[in-house]
């Protein structure tokens, strides 16, 4: 009776368990083209912001606009994950950064592809910053002055832009 039950549970449960650990081996591994130091669309960025930080600061000094740098590990961070889906990917949030900031994408990725000179770029940047979690935000002004830090807020864009207005002095 003991034999036949561990007989029937390994042909049941045995299959099950490996599909479940090559399921998630195969997850992990990264696809797609690697994302590289620029300022044009690419795989894996959000539309709109840029990998290339010496750019970014360039840009931003020729229109005027603050630099909102978002340090995450987009395919592994839950907060950064939640700070993308409340924040970062919202309507109100892309309206008022289209407007005011040139956005700066510094991902630290486990399972996504990456040029070595954009990771490279963004270990650099990260250490120059003190960045020692994420999601973390820093914010520079046009001049590359760096105004304030900050990270996930309960709220969404209503509690998150007025935070975000008061380090760059800038009014609603």
């Amino acid at each position: 009776m003991i034999n036949t039950m561990k007989k029937r549970f390994r042909s049941l449960f045995a299959p099950l368990l490996l599909a479940i650990v090559f399921a998630g081996c195969a997850q992990a591994e990264p696809q797609g083209d690697p994302s590289t130091v620029s300022t044009e669309p690419q795989p894996g960025v959000p539309e709109g912001w840029v990998t290339d930080y010496a750019a970014a600061l360039k840009q931003a000094k020729a229109e005027g606009k603050d630099v909102f740098i978002d340090f995450t590990g987009s395919d592994w961070c839950g907060w950064c994950i939640k700070l993308d889906k409340e924040v970062l990917d919202t309507a109100a949030f892309e309206k008022y950064a289209k407007e005011n900031l040139v956005l700066v994408y510094l991902d630290f990725p486990r399972g996504k592809p990456q040029a070595d000179a954009l990771k490279e770029q963004n270990e650099k940047i990260a250490k120059q910053y003190g960045i020692r979690g994420f999601p973390t935000i820093v914010v520079l002004n046009s001049d590359g002055n760096k105004v304030g830090q900050m990270g996930y807020m309960k709220g969404g864009p209503d509690a998150f832009i007025p935070a975000l207005e008061k380090l760059t002095s800038k009014d609603a």
